[in-house]
């Protein structure tokens, strides 16, 4: 019996891990960064519901999260196709470490969006003042997610460029 799949039979399963990863981690950190900051809103509301819409940034920056995971999730699956060129356990392990790279970056972003949103906006209904503060600590946060899409983006570039084919 003849097979014409060329490369490494168990690679592909290291890339879909990967693109899980990158998905699952990612919503994650967005599912928590929104519950915990959207707490903080609700309590804050029932002080101050004139400043609601104001503080409603830190669960739209923790959404975003959930979109990095998802265009990682993309390029990985996007970049599986045994039957059309070879793919190596290096493909496998570098769509993984792809996945990886931008999955747990967006869980620790989310942590940070929404534990500093939930005390942020807390803070803010007291002390209008502080709200500059709040959204330059959230926008650093917001780029650790960054740089793990970035760094998956680069990763995930690497898979094809195991062996010459």
């Amino acid at each position: 019996m003849s097979s014409t799949f060329n490369g490494d039979e168990t690679a592909p399963f290291f890339g879909f891990l990967g693109a899980a990863a990158a998905l699952v981690f990612s919503c994650m950190g967005a599912a928590y960064g929104t519950a915990k900051s959207g707490v903080g809103v609700a309590s804050m509301g029932v002080m101050r519901p004139e400043l609601v819409m104001k503080s409603i940034v830190p669960v739209v920056m923790a959404g975003v999260l959930g979109i990095y995971g998802l265009i990682i999730a993309v390029i990985i699956s996007t970049g599986i196709n045994p039957k059309a060129k070879s793919y190596y356990l290096f493909d496998g392990y570098a769509h993984f470490s792809s996945g990886i790279a931008c999955g747990l970056a967006g869980l620790g972003a989310g942590m940070a969006i929404g534990i500093v949103g939930d005390a942020g906006v807390r803070a803010n209904a007291q002390q209008p003042k502080l709200f500059v503060g709040m959204i330059l600590i959230l926008i650093f946060a917001e780029a650790l997610a960054l740089y793990g899409l970035i760094v998956g983006i680069i990763l995930s570039s690497r898979a094809g460029q195991s062996r010459a084919d």
